[in-house]
């Protein structure tokens, strides 16, 4: 790995400095690339996954690339989730202050009059769409004066519907402006609007730096419709697992299966986007401190979750692509840790999760479950989990860890 420091990338002592007091002080593969360009002044493309260490790629850029002295707001940073955009706040809320920058986070579920009057004293942005444009036609704040523009996460904001609101937003921000896109994918609908917000831009596509990436170990378990609750309790039983997201595709499905699982004796949270934002930070924060290990999330909620200890990432709802899929279990294996990723998989689901583990090189890994790529059960033995276990559904909790028999009834 290379020994170059960010002072070596041209970072400004105060940066570097304040990163040295978080122990940051050996970029990651992503930063290494894209620092030097965002601080020479050009656009850059950026395809980057999670974990790899994108947030700083352009974050400390940004914080040299502003002077205190600037009109408010000279940089914005266009997020698809309030649980990313309070992410990339605390992740360069530091580095900003070594710089006498100020920063303001800007999205929905909290008081607008409160982030309008934070917004219009910041030197950096970081706002979902919907609540951007709500303070903009309040004439709360302005973006004429934007000199740096970050869109990160930028596939996801495209598979929300948010291009006709950035579209407006762009439209809002000066034609000479620096423009910073950063996506999972720079393919398809993305590459296109990559293409129109950028000029002569520099492209990256980066994977996880190994000083970044774990290793993650792929499991997929076949299982009947009717018994995939029981399978996920079997799943969460094992005394080997930390912290765990298990991943469903609708809100309403996650607070269904809290409760479901609540009956088990499994004590668990969702975060979705119809909680409130209070809600949303509370059941984070019991996330991230260790109250509960167990957490239901859909795709678009897990979007600002980033933790690294994540032990076990579980499917529970299977993903429909590639991608999604890419997405989930990378929330797992991270920082050089190992991690887990389980994919429960119905008869009807066979083909699309087959070639998802086709095209992702899982093939030996999908044959274990004993469904074939092109669809169908096959008579397997059943899943390690499932072997030797008494039914999961009886009262009493059998098959729970002495840790999940243990909670008390405050935290349920």
């Amino acid at each position: 790995m290379s020994q170059q420091s960010f002072a070596d990338l041209g970072v400004s002592d105060a940066v570097v400095r304040a990163l040295a007091a978080r122990d940051v002080t050996a970029p990651f593969d992503v930063q290494r690339s894209v620092v030097p360009d965002v601080l020479a002044g050009h656009d850059v493309l950026v395809q980057s996954p999670t974990g790899s260490g994108k947030t700083l790629a352009f974050g400390v850029p940004l914080v040299d690339l502003v002077q205190a002295e600037d009109a408010r707001a000279a940089a914005l940073v266009l997020v698809p989730t309030r649980e990313l955009a309070s992410q990339v706040t605390a992740d360069l809320r530091e580095i900003a202050e070594a710089r006498a920058l100020s920063l303001a986070a800007v999205y929905g579920g909290a008081g607008i009059e409160r982030q309008a009057k934070l917004a219009r004293r910041a030197h950096i942005l970081v706002a979902t769409p919907g609540r951007l444009e709500d303070l903009v036609q309040r004439g709360a704040i302005r973006l004429d004066s934007i000199r740096v523009l970050v869109l990160d996460e930028a596939d996801r904001m495209l598979d929300m519907g948010f291009r006709p609101a950035v579209d407006r937003i762009v439209a809002l921000t000066p034609r000479d402006r620096q423009t910073l896109f950063f996506s999972a994918t720079l393919e398809g609908a993305t590459g296109q609007v990559a293409a129109a917000f950028t000029r002569n831009p520099r492209r990256h596509e980066q994977q996880a730096s190994e000083h970044a990436k774990g290793r993650v170990e792929h499991r997929f378990v076949a299982v009947a419709h009717e018994s995939k609750l029981d399978s996920l309790v079997n799943e969460l039983a094992t005394g080997e697992r930390g912290r765990t997201l298990v991943f469903v595709r609708t809100k309403r499905g996650a607070d269904r299966l809290v409760k479901r699982l609540s009956r088990h004796g499994v004590h668990a949270l969702a975060i979705h986007g119809n909680r409130s934002q209070s809600q949303r930070e509370k059941a984070l924060g019991r996330f991230h401190s260790g109250a509960i290990d167990t957490l239901v999330a859909t795709d678009v909620a897990a979007r600002g979750i980033d933790v690294d200890d994540v032990t076990h990432v579980i499917n529970f709802d299977a993903p429909e692509d590639r991608d999604t899929y890419v997405h989930r279990v990378g929330r797992t294996g991270r920082a050089g840790r190992h991690g887990i990723g389980i994919t429960l998989v119905t008869g009807e689901q066979s083909t699309v999760v087959g070639k998802i583990a086709s095209e992702l090189r899982l093939h030996a890994q999908f044959a274990q479950s004993g469904m074939s790529e092109a669809g169908g059960r096959t008579h397997s033995r059943p899943s390690g989990a499932e072997r030797g276990r008494k039914h999961p559904g009886q009262r009493g909790g059998r098959g729970r860890s002495g840790r999940q028999r243990s909670r008390s009834s405050r935290d349920r």
